[in-house]
């Protein structure tokens, strides 16, 4: 028997026991006569003492983070130790075995505030997993999905696993693809998402359907997404309007949140804000209500403006409480970074408005008795406070605006603290400019539109909007959905709008195409994303932090060396030959 007590649970009244203990040596402490372990297991630590002198220089010999077992008496320490459960209590022991040896040098101290490279972390992510705060957030982990699984059998959803070797689909992203062995010259890809297939459970008749569901996306990584792949709540509905959809998330996510945050949580029903409404409030699609500040839009006070910066553009205004208590060095600082890369904007105006009323700094002259007036009876801005100004077109002066407001909330620390404000933003539109000038979806191709085949084909397509909306957290997207297209021609015609013929759609989304003639359900869901979840509660700000075995910025697994290269046999077996550069 390697254990009949764990580290974290022995207390006072275990004091005479005879304990069989494994972990590992988290410190070793010689005090002459008296040698001192701190064993260390997932559940605590417990203090050892070893009092043979045998024994003693045995011991001396450990290394740091080496497994052993020990068998010894549980005994009441002198000098107590009431910051940890076990503090009370220490172990004399009689018998003690390595169970695995720790090579001396580790290439970084576990259990440390030391600040260490990431890359060398995700490297040696066996060592870093024994990290307490680490090793919690992927034991939270696990608790979550068994909540999540809980509450939506509870809901009266069935588990169901789809398919990960798929076929190619425009989603959003790079597939990754898959070469076939028997097949080739063909190759599957990995699935964006469960989307046709989820469809294709609705068709089949299945009434609500769920899984924790792998996704995979060949994106460029950030803080809060992982490079690769990531894991959703993914679900659907038959016979499910908006509203329905709605209705599960706002039972299922806050009762989760709730259940593992002291922190304050939405309940539903959350705030549901219109796309245009939020791109003209927040400058973006998925704003942190928590921040106070509200942009504003003020271009027509400056149509006749000798301002030569603000003619014939879109201006946009924050208006900041107290602002004109700040010196010159924070405006400053704020155009500096409002013309950073990153931001993209050629200049960030300002200006004061003084407890006196008077009209100081930055752009003051351009400020007329007028356009004060304006200001403050229209636009609410008080005595005291200072305005930036953005100018530029529209979705750029939208942009830059919105980077603005979240650099403002974090410099002046405005955001409100140790709560989750949630919002659903709705009315997406269903179609977008690409990058070329042609029509292309804006955020799912099989979405519904608003107003069905009469607004496909009445309705400019950049004024149609579709039953797709977010949910938002904190500034974070955390969930994506939409009302479903069932209906074949209107699936032909969305399609046709962005570009694809007929023979497209049966070509790419055959088996949608082809279910959608034998009598399909109206039906709904939505994907709610499990890392981001995990994240947020855990209040971490790297997504990285509450995976187990994540990729790097460069989207490279350093533990395992992967992507590698592969042998040439392998790659004639799957029939590629590979290109020099």
């Amino acid at each position: 028997m390697y254990r009949n007590k764990t580290c974290g649970e022995l207390r006072i009244e275990n004091v005479g026991e005879e304990v069989n203990l494994s972990g590992w040596i988290q410190k070793v402490r010689n005090l002459g006569g008296m040698l001192f372990i701190d064993l260390r297991d997932e559940f605590g630590i417990t203090q050892l003492v070893i009092n043979d002198e045998k024994m003693q220089k045995e011991v001396e010999n450990y290394t740091k983070e080496s497994c052993i077992h020990i068998i010894g008496k549980v005994i009441e320490r002198t000098n107590k130790n009431l910051k940890i459960p076990t503090g009370e209590i220490e172990v004399d022991v009689n018998k003690i075995e390595i169970l695995g040896k720790c090579k001396s040098i580790l290439p970084f101290e576990i259990n440390t505030d030391q600040e260490v490279r990431e890359d060398l972390r995700l490297e040696y992510r066996f060592l870093d997993l024994r990290n307490e705060k680490l090793h919690k957030n992927i034991l939270l982990r696990s608790e979550i999905l068994k909540t999540l699984r809980n509450k939506m059998d509870e809901l009266g959803f069935t588990e169901i696993q789809t398919p990960i070797l798929a076929n190619s689909s425009p989603e959003g992203a790079r597939d990754y693809l898959v070469p076939s062995r028997l097949n080739p010259g063909e190759f599957y890809a990995l699935p964006q998402a469960p989307q046709q297939f989820k469809q294709l459970l609705m068709i089949g008749g299945f009434n609500k359907y769920y899984q924790i569901a792998p996704c995979f996306r060949d994106e460029d990584p950030r803080a809060d997404r992982a490079p690769g792949e990531f894991y959703q709540l993914d679900f659907e509905m038959s016979f499910a309007t908006q509203e329905d959809v709605f209705n599960v998330i706002e039972q299922v996510v806050p009762f989760t949140f709730e259940k593992f945050t002291n922190w304050k949580v939405d309940k539903g029903p959350f705030v549901r804000i219109p796309y245009k409404e939020a791109m003209e409030k927040y400058g973006i699609d998925k704003p942190d209500l928590r921040n106070p500040l509200i942009i504003q839009d003020v271009s027509k006070l400056f149509e006749t403006s000798d301002f030569n910066n603000f003619k014939g553009k879109t201006v946009k205004m924050i208006a900041l409480p107290n602002g004109a208590l700040q010196g010159r060095k924070f405006f400053d600082k704020m155009a500096e970074y409002a013309m950073t890369e990153e931001v993209g904007a050629k200049g960030l105006a300002w200006t004061k408005f003084e407890e006196t009323g008077e009209v100081t700094g930055g752009i003051a002259k351009f400020i007329t008795n007028e356009i004060k007036e304006k200001l403050q009876k229209e636009y609410n801005v008080q005595n005291n406070s200072a305005i930036f100004f953005i100018a530029d077109e529209l979705k750029k002066a939208q942009k830059i605006a919105g980077m603005v407001r979240i650099e403002l909330g974090k410099r002046l620390d405005l955001l409100e603290k140790n709560t989750y404000k949630f919002c659903f933003i709705v009315d997406f539109p269903m179609y977008e400019l690409s990058d070329e000038g042609t029509i292309d979806f804006n955020h799912n191709p099989f979405s519904m539109p608003q107003g069905g085949i009469e607004a496909l084909e009445n309705k400019d397509p950049l004024e149609i909007l579709a039953y797709q909306f977010d949910l938002v957290c904190n500034g974070y997207e955390m969930a994506s959905g939409a009302v479903r297209n069932h209906s074949p021609e209107i699936m032909i015609k969305a399609f046709e709008i962005a570009g694809y013929k007929e023979e497209d759609v049966k070509r790419r989304f055959g088996a949608l195409y082809n279910s959608f003639q034998y009598g399909t359900p109206p039906h709904a869901g939505a994907a709610p994303g499990i890392d981001r979840m995990i994240m947020l509660i855990a209040d971490s700000q790297n997504i990285r932090e509450v995976i187990a075995f994540p990729k790097n910025k460069r989207a490279r697994d350093l533990l395992m060396g992967a992507p590698s290269k592969v042998t040439e046999k392998q790659l004639e077996e799957v029939h590629i030959k590979l290109r020099d550069k």
